[in-house]
């Protein structure tokens, strides 16, 4: 791999970091690499959001290769939101333009003393004044980024710009300036780096965005072997079948048949059925409202959703997060609605995630008699109430009257209305839209994330409904199986380890096999597939080792109450999950101390991150 660019914004000393090889081996890039890379920085006395704290963005070794699905990037830190580990993993085109400039990743540090963004054209770095950026939001940004350098290029060589693309421009909205603590980062066409706040760690540093701009190439080891591997790897993908469903429907393809399980939630978590749910569908957008597609870099599947409402206008379509969150979750079925909603987070740059699943826990607080009227300034949250959903986004951002209280989360909203055991976070983290007592697996894997109650650290509940790679170890299981899955559960979070490392989109259906052959072309390894997985079960320990130096105890590997009871009906109804025996089982499959949750000495002897944990005295 490239380069780091190092660049403290207090004192604006700009330097290069080159990455140790053992490192680049161990840990391939991604998230696992920036957790190797950020270790000693990472302490429990660290302010998230203070001059001292680090902002990594990160690509992996085969990012910008044109290889299948691998034009992604992370962004890496300590999170404000759960003040424990941050990453988050974004598609689009910055990353490879990244790349193409000369450099793997930018390490930020320090505060810079007026809003800045940094403009990196090739191997040639500024950091430039923001104050009239200030307060755009993230679409904007972009734009007035753009017609600012084509302005200054036009100036300096008298004709007008001729460049082989747009700039990249990876930014913040009014939330990451204001330090919502789920404020995230946004390039491209609604491409987000979000979940764990790294947004308000941007915006901490008083920097708006970075917008890059390279023409060179993207290094490999073996080009010659590469190029037919990449070329044979993205013609199968093209071919196979969850592509087909992706390219066809978005992500949520599958909302419909989530629905039928139970796996997708209603009223915050309360209810198994919603009338006219299946109206929150890709089928249904793609019914109504699609217009179009977008791709990341160089990819085959073209997830991303273009739609056209009412106005004329065409913008980003919703996923199935954004979906539920601004559908079932607060009791609509309208995806013209959920796209608005969607659609405003995005602008001022908060996590759809969070912000819906803050918003419909005030609902559910309001159904319960926690929240009145008095308290929320008028607003009515009765499940459906659209208007009043988008008056707490506002609200929210803008720290007005009830959203003072929105904008810190949903376990602080809890808290604060003496309801802390109705919040469905784990970790600070609110949980992303797969009920687990649709898909058992789900459990395990919002119980034990490194970021708190995440979906992307492992997707098991695709696992749970039969797509398993028996080259994995990977065994099935029924989807409401207990203890029993969840030696299957740690080896496929390592597996995602894996793909967050390289970084590799998790909707591509790419053969392990093929991605270990990729990986050894293009670095000049010679790893074998048992090496390859111990790289992910290496990462996802030293996470585990990053979090209990961050405060993390083992109360913390746990589930909200609510998910917990059950479901009257629906496709999960009646059913319990046997989490504390899913969990004994689950600490004897990673071979950790089920007291504390640590990772055994052995184990981590056997990993080679023995010294590490003594080194911080776990």
């Amino acid at each position: 791999m490239q380069p780091i660019l190092k660049i403290n914004l207090s004192s604006r000393e700009i330097e290069t970091f080159t990455i140790p090889p053992a490192w680049e081996r161990d840990y391939l890039g991604g998230s696992s690499l920036a957790a190797r890379i950020l270790w000693d920085t990472l302490a429990l006395s660290l302010d998230p959001l203070s001059a001292a704290a680090p902002l990594l963005i990160l690509n992996g070794p085969l990012s910008g290769t044109a290889g299948p699905t691998v034009g992604r990037f992370v962004v890496c830190g300590k999170s404000p939101a759960t003040g424990l580990w941050a990453e988050s993993n974004c598609g689009g085109f910055f990353g490879p333009e990244l790349r193409q400039a000369g450099y793997d990743g930018i390490w930020l540090t320090g505060k810079a003393d007026k809003p800045v963004y940094l403009w990196i054209h090739d191997r040639n770095i500024e950091i430039r004044p923001a104050e009239s950026l200030w307060g755009l939001d993230t679409y904007q940004l972009q734009d007035a980024i753009n017609d600012e350098i084509k302005r200054q290029e036009e100036q300096e060589t008298g004709q007008p710009e001729n460049r082989k693309t747009g700039i990249r421009v990876l930014g913040i909205g009014p939330a990451g300036e204001a330090q919502i603590p789920y404020a995230l980062l946004l390039c491209d066409h609604g491409r987000v780096a979000g979940r764990t706040g790294l947004g308000a760690v941007m915006g901490s540093k008083n920097v708006k965005a970075v917008a890059v701009r390279g023409t060179g190439k993207v290094p490999v080891f073996d080009p010659a072997a590469y190029a037919p591997l990449r070329s044979a790897a993205n013609l199968a993908l093209k071919s196979d079948p969850m592509t087909s469903v992706m390219s066809s429907l978005g992500s949520a393809g599958a909302a419909d048949y989530f629905n039928y399980l139970g796996e997708q939630p209603k009223k915050y978590f309360s209810a198994g059925t919603l009338e006219d749910a299946d109206k929150i569908s890709g089928a249904s957008i793609a019914e109504t409202i699609l217009v179009g597609k977008t791709a990341c870099h160089s990819c085959v599947i073209a997830c991303g959703r273009v739609v056209r409402l009412d106005d004329g206008a065409k913008r980003k379509g919703p996923e199935y997060e954004t979906l539920v969150g601004f559908g079932p979750n607060l009791g609509l079925t309208d995806p013209v609605t959920a796209t608005r909603l969607g659609e405003l987070c995005d602008r001022y740059g908060v996590d759809v995630i969070s912000m819906s699943g803050t918003i419909g826990l005030a609902f559910r607080l309001y159904e319960l008699g926690f929240i009145g009227t008095k308290d929320t300034g008028g607003l009515d949250l009765s499940w459906g109430n659209a208007a009043a959903a988008e008056s707490c986004i506002h609200l929210a951002l803008k720290r007005e009257g009830f959203g003072q209280i929105l904008s810190k989360g949903a376990k602080a909203l809890a808290e604060h209305f003496g309801a802390p055991g109705e919040a469905i976070q784990v970790n600070g983290l609110e949980l992303a839209y797969h009920d687990p007592r649709g898909a058992s697996g789900m459990a395990i894997v919002y119980a034990t994330s490194p970021r708190g109650g995440c979906h992307n650290q492992s997707d098991y509940f695709l696992a749970d409904i039969g797509q398993v790679d028996a080259s994995l170890g990977l065994e099935f299981f029924d989807r409401h199986a207990g203890a029993e899955k969840a030696a299957n559960v740690a080896k496929h979070q390592d597996f995602r380890t894996v793909n967050n490392a390289l970084v590799l989109c998790v909707f591509a259906n790419v053969p392990p096999e093929t991605m270990l052959e990729l990986v050894n072309a293009a670095c000049g390894y010679d790893l074998t597939l048992e090496d390859f997985l111990r790289c992910g079960e290496r990462a996802w320990n030293l996470k585990r080792l990053i979090n209990l130096k961050l405060g993390l105890t083992r109360a913390g590997d746990t589930l909200p109450a609510p998910l917990l009871r059950t479901l009257e009906d629906g496709g999960a109804a009646g059913y319990v999950i046997p989490f504390d025996k899913m969990m004994a089982a689950y600490y004897t499959a990673r071979n950790w101390d089920a007291n504390s949750g640590k990772p055994n000495s052995n184990k981590l002897s056997e990993l080679g991150i023995l010294g590490l944990a003594q080194e911080a005295g776990l």
